[in-house]
């Protein structure tokens, strides 16, 4: 197995994003190249703002490039929860997130191999059944192009006789996430805004009405506003910010390619797939004709072929004729996961906003959410579509990879006991 993603493999080359060489000005300093931070300077650019963008590594290296390419809709909650945190016009906003992302591919000619083949949730347990039945109603009230599958509908759309049922939800879809990235940035680039990889920001400070941001390539940014968008990567440059954030990998393999006769039948329709369970795998067909498998995984970064150990069983129990296809790739990718399960924005001092906590929905949600942040800041008049909310850290964070491990092994135990 090689240890590295498909999308790097099949990746177009990246755009040239030296590090930062000379002190900068900027009406807006954004920390993090990845979905939002890009999303957003793409949004400020337009409006005539002048932009510096930060990262610590390469533009795409993280999360945003590594992902499982499926752009979903929506949060974990159900509509109707999601009101009471938002109300409707957040619901809307949310329900929206795979249109922004499919509408930014679209306006900036970004070649990802997108398509919108719907996202299917189906079940290995009949009790789940009522609750996305109860998700998908509450979907389709607010009119998303949604319906539920019977086992043989979802046998037939998944390829898998695993499965009791689900629905599916037909806005979603999928892409080719590290080309999508570099797309992004590209787009960007174009648009005038300086974005320089391998300058991880160290510090912040107020200076004059301004800030100022020290870099690890020595020169440092000045500007009037700072947008913090480093998700899973987040560290101590604003302070207790690391500490209301899990970091979680997520890994992923994919297989050699599939007989022809095999996609047929797997996935017909391209769609995208998460099971419904709390610890759940994730699949689609990825570049070459390769089936895609993803799954929770330590909290260690992988180091050999053994750290892959979970996903070749997923494939086999999903698909037994595939159980002997070679996994030839082998990867992953650090989410935010947060206590509620919701994405946090912060302004926690006059001109600093932070967006982070995508609890694995990061390529819909974070488009979106950097694009709304991106108008925010050229006029604060403009509504967020999130609330703002206190950096509140989590209590014995320290701990939190051995206090998270414990939840993941109760919740597969549940998993387990229902039928």
């Amino acid at each position: 197995m090689l240890m590295t993603s498909i999308w790097a493999a099949t990746a177009d080359p990246a755009p040239e994003t030296p590090s930062l060489d000379a002190a900068a000005e900027a009406d807006v300093a954004i920390v993090g190249a990845g979905y939002t931070g890009i999303a957003a300077a793409l949004r400020l650019a337009a409006g005539g703002a002048r932009v510096v963008v930060l990262d610590a590594g390469e533009p795409g290296a993280g999360a945003s490039g590594r992902n499982g390419g499926q752009v979903i809709p929506g949060l974990k909650y159900d509509p109707d929860e999601l009101a009471a945190f938002y109300g409707e016009a957040g619901v809307a906003f949310v329900g929206a997130t795979a249109d922004l992302v499919f509408d930014l591919v679209a306006a900036h000619g970004i070649a990802c191999d997108a398509a919108r083949g719907g996202w299917i949730q189906p079940t290995l347990k009949h009790a789940h059944l009522p609750k996305l039945h109860a998700r998908a109603a509450q979907w389709a009230k607010r009119g998303a192009p949604v319906d539920i599958l019977d086992a043989g509908a979802t046998a037939r759309l998944t390829g898998s006789a695993a499965f009791v049922g689900g629905w599916i939800d037909r806005r979603a879809g999928r892409l080719h996430p590290l080309n999508y990235m570099r797309g992004l940035l590209r787009a960007a680039l174009g648009a005038g805004v300086r974005i320089h990889g391998f300058s991880r920001a160290t510090g912040l400070r107020r200076a004059g009405g301004r800030w100022r941001l020290a870099t690890s390539a020595g020169p440092e940014v000045t500007a009037a506003q700072v947008l913090i968008a480093t998700n899973g990567y987040t560290d101590d440059l604003w302070p207790r910010l690391k500490q209301t954030v899990i970091p979680a990998n997520s890994f992923q393999v994919a297989t050699s390619p599939l007989d022809p006769a095999v996609l047929r039948r797997v996935l017909p329709e391209g769609s995208v797939v998460s099971d419904s369970r709390r610890v759940a795998n994730y699949f689609r067909i990825g570049p070459g004709g390769r089936l895609m498998m993803g799954g929770r995984g330590s909290f260690a970064e992988p180091r050999t072929a053994a750290d892959f150990a979970a996903l070749g069983p997923a494939v086999a129990a999903f698909f037994p004729d595939l159980a002997d296809v070679p996994l030839e790739f082998g990867w992953a990718g650090r989410i935010a996961l947060t206590r509620d399960f919701l994405p946090h924005v912060h302004q926690p001092a006059p001109g600093i906003t932070i967006a982070l906590g995508y609890n694995g929905r990061g390529v819909a949600l974070a488009s979106a959410l950097g694009t709304a942040l991106g108008a925010h800041l050229l006029d604060p008049t403009a509504p967020l579509p999130l609330k703002l909310t206190d950096i509140s850290p989590l209590p014995l964070h320290p701990l939190h990879r051995y206090y998270a491990t414990a939840m993941i092994h109760y919740y597969r135990l549940r998993d387990r006991l229902e039928r």
